[in-house]
C-alpha cells in the first residue's frame, strides 16, 4: 500500500516538474513567434511601401510624358485645351513626387535616398524645360520655343529622366525582392519550426497520454488497496459490531437471568420469613386479646406492616422478573404495568395496544424498553400525558412511547441518555432499530422496529 501511494506521488511529482518545462518551452516559442511576427509585419510594410513608391514613380513618369504631349501639342496647334492637360499634369507629378518621400521616408536607405534625388532632379529638370519653353511662346517667341525644342534639350533631359526612373526602379526591385527573399527564408524557418514544435507537440503528447494511463493505473491500483483496505476494515467493523451485540445480548440475558433468580429467592426466602411471621401473629393474637388486650392495636399495627412487606415484596418480585409475562402474554403485562403506574402517580396514559407475534425474547426487550420510557417519562420529563402503542406494521413490530414532557435536544446527549443507549443496544441486539425524536418544550416520542420471525408464536391475548 505504501508503495503504490510512493509510485502515485513520484509520477505526480513527475508530471509537476514537466508541466511547468513544457509552459516556459510554450511561453518562451509564444514570444519569439511574436518578435518573428512582427518583424515580418514591417518587413512586409516595407515591401508594400517600396510597391506604391514604385508604382507612383511610373505614374510620375507617365504623367510627365502626358505633360509632355501637352506641351507639344499646344506648340503645333495652339488652343487651351492642350495647355490643361499639361497643368493637370504636373500637378500629379507634384502630388507623387510628395508620396514618394512620404514612402520613403521610413526606409532610412542612403542609396534609396541619392537615387530618388537624381530623379526628381531629373523630372524638375524636364519640368523647368517644359516651363521654359511654354513662357517663350506665351512671351511672343513662338519660333524660340521652337528652337528650345528642336535643340534636343528636351530629349536629352527625358532620356535622363528615364534613366534615372530606371536606376531607380531598379534598385526598387532588387530591394523589393531582397525583402520578399528573407520572409520566404524566414517562412521557410517557421514552418521548419513549425514541423519541429508540431513533433515536439506530438512526443510530448505521447509522453503525457502514457503519463496519464501510468498515473490512471496507479490511481486504480491505489484505489482498489484501499477499497480491499475499506472492505477489510468494514468487515472488522461488522465483526466487532456483531462480538458488541451479542455480548450486549449476553450480558441483558445474564442479567435478565439474575433478575429472575434474585425474584425466585425473594419469593422463597423473604415469602417464607414474612409468611411465617403472619402466621405467628395470627396464633398469638388470640391470646393476647384474652390476657393483655392493650396490645391489640400493636398487633395490628404489625399486622398492617407484615402486609406493607409482603406487597413491597410482590412489588420488587414484578420489577426484577414480571411473572405476568410469562403466563398471561406481553399486551396484558403491559397493561397491569400501565394500571399499577397509573394508580402510583398523577399521569394519564394512553394506550393501544395489539397482539404482536413476538419470540419470549423479543417481548422482554419491549417490554423492557416500554418500562424505560415511562421511567423517563415521569422522571425526567415530567410529563403529564403518556401514549402507549403497540402494533404490526410491514412485518415488524412497532412500539411508540410518546409524552408531552419538556422534552431535550435530540442532538445532544440528554439526561438519562445510558437509559436510552440500553434501550438501543436491547433493540438492535434483536435486530431492530430505535429512534427517538425531541424537541424542548413539545415532548419526545420514542419509536422501536423489531422485524417479526416466522417462528414467532401470537401473543396471549388481552384479560383486561
Amino acid at each position: 500500500m505504501l508503495k503504490q501511494i510512493s509510485s502515485l506521488t513520484a509520477v505526480a511529482r513527475n508530471a509537476s516538474l514537466r508541466i511547468p518545462l513544457a509552459l516556459v518551452a510554450a511561453a518562451g516559442m509564444l514570444v519569439v513567434t511574436e518578435s518573428a511576427y512582427r518583424s515580418q509585419t514591417n518587413r512586409l510594410a516595407s515591401v508594400v511601401d517600396m510597391g506604391r513608391a514604385r508604382i507612383l514613380v511610373t505614374y510620375a513618369m507617365q504623367r510627365v510624358t502626358d505633360a509632355e504631349s501637352g506641351k507639344r501639342g499646344y506648340l503645333l496647334v495652339g488652343g487651351d485645351e492642350y495647355l490643361a492637360p499639361y497643368h493637370e499634369a504636373r500637378r500629379d507629378v507634384a502630388k507623387a513626387l510628395d508620396d514618394i518621400k512620404a514612402y520613403d521616408l521610413s526606409a532610412q536607405d542612403p542609396k534609396l535616398d541619392a537615387l530618388e534625388k537624381s530623379f526628381v532632379w531629373a523630372v524638375d529638370a524636364k519640368l523647368a524645360e517644359m516651363s521654359e519653353v511654354l513662357r517663350l511662346d506665351e512671351a511672343g517667341s513662338h519660333e524660340a520655343a521652337v528652337a528650345v525644342v528642336r535643340s534636343g534639350l528636351g530629349r536629352e533631359l527625358m532620356v535622363k529622366l528615364r534613366a534615372e526612373t530606371d536606376k531607380l526602379m531598379a534598385y526598387r526591385n532588387d530591394r523589393i525582392k531582397e525583402r520578399l527573399d528573407n520572409i520566404n527564408d524566414l517562412f521557410m524557418i517557421w514552418r521548419l519550426a513549425i514541423g519541429s514544435l508540431t513533433l515536439v507537440s506530438v512526443i510530448l503528447l505521447i509522453m503525457f497520454i502514457r503519463l496519464g494511463r501510468t498515473f490512471e493505473s496507479e490511481r486504480e491500483a491505489q484505489r482498489k488497496a484501499l477499497k480491499e483496505e475499506r472492505d477489510k476494515l468494514e468487515t472488522e467493523v461488522e465483526d466487532r459490531i456483531s462480538d458488541l451485540r451479542e455480548l450486549t445480548r449476553h450480558l441483558q440475558t445474564a442479567r435478565e437471568d439474575e433478575r429472575g433468580r434474585l425474584a425466585r429467592e425473594l419469593h422463597d426466602e423473604l415469602g417464607a420469613l414474612l409468611t411465617a411471621a403472619k402466621l405467628d401473629v395470627a396464633v398469638i393474637k388470640p391470646k393476647l386479646q384474652a390476657h393483655m388486650p392493650e396490645l391489640v392495636p400493636k398487633l395490628k399495627h404489625l399486622t398492617e406492616m407484615l402486609n406493607s412487606g409482603i406487597a413491597l415484596k410482590r412489588r420488587i418480585i414484578e420489577d426484577l422478573s414480571p411473572s405476568a409475562l410469562k403466563t398471561l402474554g406481553l399486551v396484558p403485562s403491559l397493561e397491569i404495568l400501565l394500571s399499577e403506574v397509573a394508580l402510583n402517580t398523577t399521569v394519564r396514559f394512553e394506550h393501544d395496544l395489539h397482539v404482536v407475534r413476538l419470540l419470549p425474547d423479543e417481548q422482554l426487550v419491549v417490554y423492557r424498553v416500554i418500562q424505560e420510557s415511562i421511567t423517563n417519562g415521569l422522571k425526567y420529563a415530567q410529563a403529564r400525558t403518556i401514549k402507549v402503542t403497540l402494533m404490526e406494521v410491514d412485518a415488524s413490530a412497532v412500539v411508540q412511547v410518546e409524552d408531552d414532557g419538556q422534552g431535550f435536544d435530540a442532538s445532544k446527549t440528554p439526561t438519562g441518555s445510558h437509559g436510552i443507549r440500553g434501550m438501543r443496544f436491547r433493540v438492535e441486539a434483536t435486530g431492530g432499530r430505535l429512534d427517538v425524536w425531541s424537541q424542548a418544550g413539545k415532548g419526545t416520542r420514542l419509536t422501536a422496529i423489531i422485524p417479526l420471525k416466522p417462528e414467532a408464536p401470537a401473543g396471549a391475548a388481552s384479560l383486561m
